[in-house]
């Protein structure tokens, strides 16, 4: 049995970007601490947009460009990313539909005995990430690490928890 850490969209533009937040800048420590501590397989997305991105739906209703490839802020925190040991998923949009490929793979090989999230944000990629996660593999334990997310409010942050929790999401450390 194996544990999995997902990292949802630790990067420049959503910590100290063009979309970070004084939040998303506090639990960097938190996260750091929580990949070295962790037991387990560790993956990372990576929130991906093309220079086209104002073009689009997503660009329309948030027309803020972010992690746009190639850029500083597309890439996922330094003291971050020299601890991945895997290929990001890159993911165009909230939820990824690649994630849950991974993670059957994984699961085929050796069974998750549970799968962790932790990133940015809560309220829009952390939550579509697990609502996704848990589709795939229901049987499946989902826990979201609170003091290692962070939302576009704080508000917001605290609503997205809630609304894992009813859709039974552990979430630790609030």
């Amino acid at each position: 049995m194996q544990n999995v850490l997902v990292v949802v969209d630790m990067q420049n533009d959503f910590i100290d970007g063009a979309l970070g937040t004084k939040e998303a800048v506090a639990i960097v420590p938190n996260v750091l601490e929580k990949i070295k501590d962790f037991e387990g397989t560790v993956l990372f997305t990576r929130d991906t947009h093309t220079h086209d991105y104002l073009e689009t739906q997503e660009g329309h209703n948030l027309p803020v460009p972010h992690c746009i490839k190639g850029t500083e802020g597309w890439e996922i925190r330094r003291e971050l990313d020299v601890l991945r040991t895997t290929p990001a998923i890159d993911k165009v949009t909230f939820g990824s539909s690649f994630l849950p490929e991974k993670l059957l793979s994984l699961n085929a090989v050796d069974p998750i005995e549970s799968i962790t999230f932790v990133g940015l944000c809560t309220d829009i990629c952390v939550i579509s990430n697990v609502m996704v996660t848990k589709a795939f593999l229901p049987e499946v334990p989902v826990i979201v690490d609170a003091a290692c997310c962070a939302g576009v409010t704080p508000e917001t942050h605290k609503n997205a928890l809630e609304a894992m929790k009813v859709c039974q999401v552990k979430v630790e450390n609030e």
